[in-house]
């Protein structure tokens, strides 16, 4: 199995959240907005607020819309963001399109990922929604992906732990699982001895659990102290 370096990555949706986040011990962040939806593509002027509020590595969403699938106008629209906010600083990319299948859509991520090229990125828990997730995982691993973001089934934990467990297997040195999706402290000790070690998190590390609050830098802390030690 692969060797990978446990990582602690925040989603942030404004720089006070970055600042919060990195002071817990935050190894990366994802920046989104509209978290309503599940996350879409941030404003270029609050990425620049982020950017210039922290040194973290920042991931950055790439979603039109609160489903899994992209128009042609949409896919053009997300280039043209895309190469925008790289310009402005961002280190790597977060998205993931399926067909009306619910396969990949290929077209679209290939595409998208010739705007953002060499930028790494992490393919999004579109991933969850595929019919066959071996095929699906050596497509992502062909379209250069270095992080699958998962739950381990459509729904949030602690429904695909089992799963997630047996599937940590997978992982080789270039293409690796993110675990999220209503992570809870509690589920990591298990994760990380199934050999899972990049995790991602939400509500988990703000006040009250809920993203009307801010990040509680003393959560991300308590996080980080189980995942990274």
């Amino acid at each position: 199995m692969a060797t990978i370096t446990p990582t602690v990555e925040v989603i942030v949706l404004s720089a006070a959240d970055a600042v919060a986040a990195e002071h817990g011990g935050a190894n990366r962040l994802e920046v989104v907005q509209t978290i309503a939806l599940g996350g879409l593509t941030p404003a270029l002027a609050t990425f620049k607020e982020i950017r210039a509020a922290t040194q973290l590595p920042l991931r950055v969403m790439l979603r039109p819309n609160g489903g899994y699938a992209a128009t042609a106008a949409e896919i053009a629209t997300l280039c043209a963001e895309a190469q925008a906010l790289q310009a402005a600083g961002a280190d790597a990319f977060v998205c993931g399109f399926l067909a009306p299948d619910g396969t990949i859509d290929q077209q679209a991520m290939k595409t998208l990922l010739a705007s953002i090229a060499p930028a790494p990125f992490t393919f999004h828990r579109a991933f969850d929604h595929t019919p066959d997730l071996p095929a699906a995982w050596a497509t992502v691993a062909t379209l250069g992906a270095d992080l699958i973001l998962t739950s381990g089934a459509p729904a949030d934990l602690p429904v695909g732990l089992a799963a997630l467990a047996g599937r940590a297997a997978w992982q080789t040195p270039a293409l690796h699982w993110l675990v999220g999706g209503g992570l809870a402290i509690d589920q990591i000790p298990p994760l990380r001895e199934a050999g899972l070690s990049q995790f991602h998190v939400g509500r988990m590390v703000r006040f009250g659990a809920s993203w009307d609050a801010p990040i509680d830098p003393d959560g991300v802390a308590a996080l980080r102290q189980m995942v990274v030690g």
